[in-house]
C-alpha cells in the first residue's frame, strides 16, 4: 500500500505543481491571423473582424494607452511599456468587459480621474505586474475578478471591494501587504471562492474573509498562529495553503483543522513539531520540512473499524524527524485509501 512507483511520484508532482501554478498565469488568447483589422481600430492595435469587440494591444512596446474605439469590450494591453491612464481614454467604451493591463510599469499615481473608475460594466481587471501601491479605486461593483499579482501594494483600504457581489476571485499575491492593511478588507464579498494573499508579510491569516470561500492560500508569510474556529467560520472551504510560514504546535488550537468540508491542507516548510487534528474527510496533508518527530494517528483517525477510516490519499512527511518505521500498527487499517505517504 506504501510502495510508490516513480511514474505514479512524478504524475502526482507535476499535477501539484501545475495547481500550485495554475493562479500565477492568465491565459489570454492571441489576436487572430486575419491580417485584416475594424476600420476603426487604433493603428497601434489589430481588432480582428472576427472578432470586432476585441482590441488586442498587447507586446507592441506601446508606452501609452491609444485611444479606444466605441464597440471594443475585451481590451488587451498586456506586456507593454505603459506608464499611466490618461483621463479620457475610455471615454468611448464605458461598457468595457475585460481590461488587461499584466505587465506594464504603471504606478497608482499615475491613474488618472475618469479613467478605470468609469468602466461600470467591467468584469475582469488583470493588472499583476506593475507598480501599484494601492488598489485602483473606485472599481466597477460588477467585477468578477481581480488580479494583482507581482506589485507593491502596502495598503488595501477597507471599503476598496464594497459592494462587490459579483467577485468571485481576488488574486494578491506577491506584494507587500500585512495584517493590517487587509483588516476588514473582505468584508461582504458574497460570492467570493479564491482568496491567495499568499507572498506577502501577513502575521495572521486574514479577518472577515465570506463564508462562501473554498480556496485560501496565505503561503510564504509569516503566520505563526491559527485562531481557534477560524474554519469554522468557512463551511466550503476546501483548499487551505498555509506553507512557508512560521506555524508552531502552540499556535494551533485543538482542533482547528478538523472540519468536515476541507479536501486539501498544506502545511509543509513550518516549524510544527506534532501531526495537527485533522478530519476522516482529508484527502491531502503536506507536512514536509516540519520538526515532527512523532507519529500521532489518532490525530488522523480517532479509532479504525470497516466503516471509520481516513480518505487521506496523500501524506507527505518527508523532511521530519520520523520514518516509516514510526508508524503505529493500526495505521494500514487507518489509512486503506492512501496511495501516496512519503517520509524521505
Amino acid at each position: 500500500m506504501f510502495a510508490l512507483g516513480f511514474f505514479l511520484l512524478a504524475g502526482l508532482l507535476c499535477q501539484s505543481l501545475a495547481q500550485y501554478d495554475y493562479y500565477d498565469e492568465y491565459y489570454v488568447p492571441s489576436a487572430p491571423l486575419e491580417g485584416v483589422s475594424s476600420p476603426t481600430c487604433a493603428q497601434e492595435c489589430e481588432c480582428p473582424l472576427s472578432f470586432p469587440t476585441a482590441m488586442y494591444c498587447n507586446e507592441r512596446n506601446l508606452k501609452f494607452i491609444p485611444i479606444v474605439p466605441t464597440g471594443i469590450k475585451y481590451l488587451y494591453l498586456q506586456n507593454n511599456y505603459i506608464e499611466e491612464i490618461k483621463a479620457g481614454v475610455f471615454d468611448n467604451v464605458t461598457d468595457l468587459r475585460w481590461l488587461i493591463l499584466d505587465n506594464n510599469n504603471i504606478t497608482s499615481d499615475k491613474i488618472q480621474a475618469g479613467t478605470i473608475d468609469k468602466l461600470t460594466k467591467l468584469e475582469k481587471l488583470l493588472f499583476s505586474h506593475n507598480k501599484l501601491t494601492k488598489p485602483p479605486s473606485p472599481l466597477s461593483k460588477s467585477l468578477d475578478e481581480l488580479k494583482l499579482i507581482g506589485n507593491q501594494l502596502s495598503s488595501f483600504p477597507a471599503g476598496t471591494l464594497s459592494g462587490m457581489e459579483n467577485l468571485t476571485t481576488l488574486h494578491l499575491s506577491k506584494n507587500k501587504l500585512t495584517t493590517e492593511s487587509v483588516t476588514g478588507a473582505f468584508k461582504g464579498l458574497k460570492s467570493l471562492v479564491l482568496l491567495d494573499v499568499s507572498e506577502n508579510k501577513l502575521k495572521k491569516l486574514p479577518s472577515g474573509v465570506p463564508a462562501s470561500l473554498l480556496m485560501l492560500y496565505a503561503d510564504n508569510n509569516e503566520i505563526d498562529s491559527v485562531p481557534g474556529g477560524y474554519l469554522a467560520k468557512l463551511p466550503v472551504l476546501q483548499y487551505l495553503r498555509v506553507s512557508h510560514n512560521k506555524l508552531v504546535d502552540s499556535g494551533i488550537p485543538a482542533g482547528v483543522f478538523n472540519v468536515s468540508s476541507l479536501l486539501e491542507l498544506d502545511l509543509s516548510f513550518n516549524k510544527l513539531k506534532t501531526i495537527p487534528e485533522i478530519n476522516e474527510s482529508l484527502e491531502h496533508l503536506y507536512l514536509q520540512v516540519n520538526e515532527i518527530n512523532k507519529f500521532d494517528l489518532t490525530n488522523i483517525c480517532k479509532f479504525s473499524s470497516p466503516v471509520n477510516y481516513s480518505r487521506l490519499r496523500t501524506l507527505r512527511l518527508d523532511g521530519n524527524n520520523i520514518t516509516h518505521s514510526s508508524m503505529p500498527d493500526d495505521t494500514a487499517n487507518c489509512l486503506r485509501q492512501a496511495s501516496e505517504i512519503i517520509f524521505d
